[in-house]
């Protein structure tokens, strides 16, 4: 990026007098660089919670339908596409294992697999649509197709198991992914991934409402959607969420998707708002 990313990242939000004084604070306390930083340098711990909070600023004090509009121009403003090339690249960082460098995990099986190892085979990786492109059929173009935030690694075999189905409690055991089940219309993900799954589906559903000629994404509560621009099952998405609340992984996945794409997931942020507007 050719600058320091945690001055870029903040003041991306200090356009405004009001946000002055907090950014020059937070400016001050994570000094500059001398040599351009590493392109995905995490945001200072110290200023993360300050930038968070002046990043949700328009959103404060709403709920509901109020709250998800407040959010989806939030989310929609300032993001750099990537392309669906370098989403191989994108995802070496955002999904980097810290225990083992040059691994990424994998979504559905927590196996830590060198980053290299990607492509249609069985054995490698790769680039899992959590909200599956069929439902609403937007394929691979620069838009929901190649949105950070709902793209995984993940195994091939079990990625193909996953399909396009919706998401719900029960199955069969799948093989080679101990913890995940699946029937013959909806997919359960592993219990420390739960959360991950339903913020990211209803991040897609803020993020992507029927502009720029692409549908809008809803959750329902039903499975076996087809082709519909829908996943559910929405009472099951919200209580995985509320179960499995967001750990370190996720967060530091958050703040890498902010530097790369310039957007956050506010569910990830805030999970009580996943409530607040699908009450």
């Amino acid at each position: 990026m050719g600058e320091d990313v945690n001055h870029t990242v903040i003041t991306r939000h200090c356009s405004s007098a009001v946000r002055g004084v907090l950014c020059a604070a937070v400016l001050a306390a994570v000094p500059a660089a001398a040599t351009p930083a590493p392109a995905l340098e995490p945001v200072a711990h110290a200023g993360r919670a300050a930038v968070v909070s002046d990043y949700y600023e328009d959103a404060e004090g709403k709920t509901g339908a109020e709250l998800k509009k407040a959010l989806h121009g939030i989310i929609s403003a300032g993001v750099t596409p990537v392309s669906y090339d370098k989403v191989w690249d994108a995802l070496a960082t955002t999904d980097a294992d810290p225990d083992h460098p040059g691994n990424v995990t994998l979504l559905y099986t927590g196996r830590s697999q060198p980053a290299g190892e990607h492509g249609g085979g069985s054995g490698q990786w790769n680039r899992e649509h959590v909200w599956a492109k069929s439902h609403g059929d937007f394929g691979t173009s620069t838009g929901p197709g190649t949105d950070l935030h709902h793209l995984r690694p993940a195994d091939v075999t079990v990625n193909s198991v996953r399909g396009n189905k919706d998401f719900d409690n029960g199955g069969d055991p799948v093989d080679g992914a101990e913890g995940n089940y699946s029937d013959g219309d909806s997919f359960e993900p592993r219990d420390q991934v739960k959360g991950d799954v339903a913020r990211m589906i209803l991040y897609m559903a803020v993020r992507w409402e029927g502009q720029d000629g692409f549908p809008d994404l809803e959750p329902n509560d039903k499975v076996d959607n087809g082709s519909a621009p829908a996943i559910g099952r929405l009472s099951v998405l919200k209580a995985w969420s509320q179960e499995d609340q967001p750990d370190k992984a996720e967060k530091d996945r958050n703040e890498a998707i902010y530097g790369i794409q310039g957007n956050r997931n506010p569910f990830i942020d805030h999970p009580e708002w996943v409530e607040s507007i699908w009450s």
